[in-house]
């Protein structure tokens, strides 16, 4: 258990560089809103491009680890969204608490920090979850809050929002890539290799400073949206993918490990983009962030200890 802190601590400690150099102004909010920019459109784009383009194709789509993952996904979200709504919060409100208590930071920390602690086999089981986080969850919350506002649902800013996200369009293109078997370029590899080599401490640093500018306003549920996100949804994870379907140990233990990251920063962007919460959830970033830097570490040794 130690060990295994002892290397997740160095990741959290460039969060923690971050959140200090946004704390005293010497790394503004603008300054945090463009390398965040640069590293979700240029470095961590390069980074998925890298990894979809060497991965075996045939190997990597499979039919019970996105069951598993979707299912005790799907379970976490309704059980926050009934205790939402047995609190009589409006249903767009509900949504959006339910998608921040099983949307992991999958992106920026969990494959820059899980790659490097599970090895690159660990590459292919991430990127499903990202792809299951991003394409489904992120659907569901868009239609349930459109829905609730206009009473229908359109389908042109969902299929646009998915065109226009560069971590999808970079993880296609390399699948295609893979999928075609070309050929990698010298040139090409190091570039993006080089590129990609930006976005672990860029999207590190970037976390931290922009909890710099976040408030633990509303702790209560704030508290229980953490407690869903680092607990309730790896649980259900463990169970839906050690007991209940045929999902290889190993990548099962990547899913669970995934399961534990803390809140998306993607889910405040969400929020604030919908009008829906944005300080409850921003609370949730912060809160689930700084415990998880004690669970993520217990829960990668009791998978892979």
């Amino acid at each position: 258990m130690l060990e295994i802190f002892l290397k997740t601590l160095p990741f959290f400690a460039l969060i923690g560089l971050g959140w200090f150099a946004g704390q005293i102004r010497f790394f503004t909010a603008e300054a945090t809103a463009w390398l965040t920019k640069f590293v979700f459109y240029f470095a961590l784009s390069a980074m998925l491009f890298k990894f979809s383009a060497n991965l075996d194709l045939a190997a990597l789509v499979d039919p019970q680890f996105i069951l598993a993952y979707l299912t005790g996904s799907g379970a976490v979200w309704l059980i926050t969204f009934a205790v939402a709504k047995a609190r009589k919060l409006p249903t767009a409100l509900s949504a959006m608490e339910a998608h921040t208590s099983m949307t992991g930071n999958t992106g920026f920390l969990g494959v820059p920090m899980l790659v490097v602690l599970l090895g690159p086999a660990a590459v292919g089981p991430v990127l499903m979850v990202l792809s299951c986080d991003l394409i489904v969850f992120s659907s569901i919350i868009t239609i349930f809050i459109t829905a609730a506002r206009h009473g229908k649902v359109s389908l042109a800013p969902i299929a646009l929002g998915l065109v226009k996200n560069p971590m999808i369009v970079s993880m296609v293109a390399g699948l295609a890539w893979a999928g075609l078997k070309l050929p990698m370029p010298g040139p090409l590899s190091e570039f993006v290799t080089l590129l990609g080599a930006a976005a672990t401490p860029g999207a590190l640093f970037a976390i931290g400073a922009s909890l710099a500018g976040k408030s633990a306003e509303k702790p209560a549920p704030a508290v229980w949206l953490s407690f869903g996100k680092l607990f309730l949804h790896p649980a259900a994870i463990a169970i839906t993918s050690l007991l209940i379907f045929d999902v290889d140990p190993f990548a099962a233990g990547v899913m669970i490990a995934a399961a534990a990251l803390p809140v998306a920063g993607n889910v405040y962007i969400l929020a604030q983009h919908f009008g829906v919460a944005p300080q409850r959830v921003s609370a949730a970033i912060l809160v689930s962030t700084a415990v998880s830097i004690l669970t993520v570490p217990a829960v990668i040794h009791w998978v892979h200890g």
